[in-house]
């Protein structure tokens, strides 16, 4: 792409957005066809990442030093939100540099798209990973296989990894609010599954059923960019599931996995780096298309 554009310079601004800060002494890195030519095997960012806002005047002063006059920024809600704010402060210094959003989050939670890349990757890794809680689950008496998954605010890799599994016996998203006790709460549901299979896998996203830990100590308050520090639903529910079964004098044998950050750095499967080309492709033309408009 650059070649057919005949760009002559590409930089890679290293941990998000704090690579634009000058005074961090991040260098940018050059990104050629030769550095670039082998990522698609490897996993995770080769840039890096990071979290926290970075004042808008201070990125547009690092642009023009280094007389960039297209800006790609990859990333989900917080990273596009702060791309707003650079395109109003280059609009008020009436500057031609193009910014161009690439909607990214394994989480898939990005309004007006319908997928996002590294979201079928990651529900594809988490399957592997279910498909083992069974296998744990099974090889126990009143076996329950426990496992969290990533979704701050939606469900999606946990209920795609649920399907694409068949395995899962029972789904917490964050867009539905769950009960713990009573026959229709969580521990009710696990007592019908133990008594029909003898065994049970209980699939969770990370920023399920947070109302039910409004009383317990832990997380809170907000991160560097802002979002909600969430309380840990997996070992919330792990101690309960614990609890609820000493109190009713059954045994039971509970294994409690959290792959977070395994599925997080895992090659993208082939139908993702499809999309990821054509998503980089059709980025680059845009940006071109209004560069000599800016």
């Amino acid at each position: 792409m650059a070649r057919g554009y005949g760009v002559k310079r590409i930089l890679g601004f290293r941990y998000g957005y704090e690579g634009l800060i000058s005074r961090f002494g991040h260098e940018p890195v050059a990104l050629t066809p030769e550095s670039v030519a082998h990522i698609y095997h490897q996993g995770g960012t080769i840039l890096g990442s990071s979290r926290g806002s970075q004042d808008a005047g201070e990125v547009i002063d690092n642009l023009e030093a280094n007389a960039i006059n297209i800006l790609f920024v990859i990333g989900g809600d917080g990273t596009i939100r702060a791309a707003m704010q650079y395109t109003a402060e280059i609009e008020r210094r009436g500057l031609k540099i193009a910014v161009v959003g690439v909607p990214k989050t394994i989480d898939n939670d990005i309004h007006f798209i319908d997928r996002s890349f590294g979201f079928e990757s990651a529900y594809s890794a988490a399957v592997d990973v279910v498909r083992s809680a069974r296998v744990e689950a099974m090889g126990a008496r009143n076996g329950i296989g426990l496992v969290k998954l990533m979704g701050r605010h939606s469900g999606f890799v946990a209920c795609q990894a649920a399907l694409a599994s068949a395995d899962v016996d029972l789904v917490l998203i964050p867009e539905i609010k769950a009960t713990l006790e009573g026959e229709r709460g969580v521990l009710g549901n696990l007592d019908r599954v133990l008594a029909r299979k003898g065994h049970a896998v209980v699939v969770v996203a990370e920023g399920a059923a947070q109302e039910l830990m409004e009383d317990d100590t832990g997380a809170g308050g907000t991160d560097k960019s802002g979002n909600a520090k969430l309380k840990d639903i997996g070992v919330f529910l792990r101690e309960r599931i614990t609890e609820h079964y000493k109190r009713t004098n059954r045994e039971v044998t509970q294994k409690y996995i959290d792959p977070s950050y395994i599925i997080r750095s895992v090659l993208a499967t082939p139908s993702d780096s499809v999309y990821c080309w054509n998503t980089a492709r059709n980025a680059v033309h845009a940006a071109m298309a209004v560069i000599p408009k800016c």
